[in-house]
């Protein structure tokens, strides 16, 4: 598997944040369209599944596919943005500021966006041959998706609000480590082991993920689903974008960064002597 130590990923971490900031316009856009396209396709292609078995988890089981696929072509998704572009200006990187940052944020965001509305429009052609008949089985559990995690969060009111907060901050806990994870290798094998755990909890346990909703919501709302785009925003999108960037730069990025990118003085002496750094005192 090629195990990379925490010290040694810490730095991929930073040094990826920093190719994010510095990236071209060109490169970003493209490279987030794809991300959502194929996110938004996995997501499909989970749907597809359950409905086809009536077996949730095995939907949950395939679901990575699509994840590990455009993170091993070096796509980029918004939630794994919000965990490491920071930490280059955190870090204080040359020429990394936090304009930059949000620029990336920014140009992701739209990438994300276009290639999920793309997948999406794609396969409301294929659910309702080409918009000529109701809504198959698949389409129609979509749409009753979108509804439900709409209208159902704005029913409950401030608790729902908070629900679907929580649930965004829990669902980038563990994409962003999944994207960390992929770092813990070199070899293909073993990014693709370390990112699909916890991508398979969060899809699983239906935490809330920005850009799977940029595909379930608006293709929803084309197949049918009882719900408005003022809904999918205000109920859903805007509130799980916060829940994301709160729960991956926090609980991933930030944790990661303070305990092995910036060790003590006497951690990082005793690394360099090659001593037994668990016998170091805490500090």
């Amino acid at each position: 598997m090629s195990y990379i130590q925490p010290k040694e990923f810490a730095a991929k971490m930073v040094d990826a944040g920093e190719s994010k900031i510095f990236m071209s316009t060109k490169d970003t856009l493209i490279r987030s369209y794809m991300a959502g396209a194929i996110l938004a396709l996995a997501a499909a292609f989970a749907v597809t599944i359950t409905v086809n078995t009536g077996q949730f988890l095995v939907g949950a089981l395939l679901f990575p596919v699509g994840f590990c696929t455009l993170y091993l072509l070096g796509f980029d998704l918004l939630t794994g943005v919000f965990t490491l572009a920071p930490l280059a200006v955190i870090a204080k990187r040359p020429g990394c500021s936090w304009g930059g940052v949000l620029r990336n944020w920014g140009l992701v965001f739209i990438g994300n966006f276009a290639g999920a509305m793309t997948t999406a429009v794609f396969m409301a052609i294929i659910f309702t041959m080409g918009f000529t008949q109701e809504p198959n089985a698949v389409g129609q559990k979509i749409g009753h998706i979108g509804e439900a995690r709409t209208l159902g969060y704005a029913a409950a009111g401030a608790g729902g609000m908070l629900t679907l907060f929580i649930r965004a901050v829990m669902c980038n806990w563990m994409v962003s480590t999944g994207v960390v994870a992929a770092m813990m290798s070199t070899s293909v094998s073993g990014k693709v082991i370390a990112m699909w755990m916890p991508i398979l909890i969060f899809f699983y346990m239906g935490f809330e993920h920005s850009i799977v909703n940029m595909y379930l919501f608006p293709s929803g709302i084309m197949l049918g689903g009882q719900f408005t785009w003022a809904d999918y925003f205000m109920y859903n999108e805007i509130p799980t974008v916060v829940g994301n960037l709160v729960g991956g730069l926090t609980f991933v990025g930030a944790m990661l960064y303070m305990t092995h990118y910036r060790e003590s003085p006497k951690r990082n002496a005793a690394f360099a002597r090659n001593d037994d750094v668990a016998s170091i005192p805490a500090e």
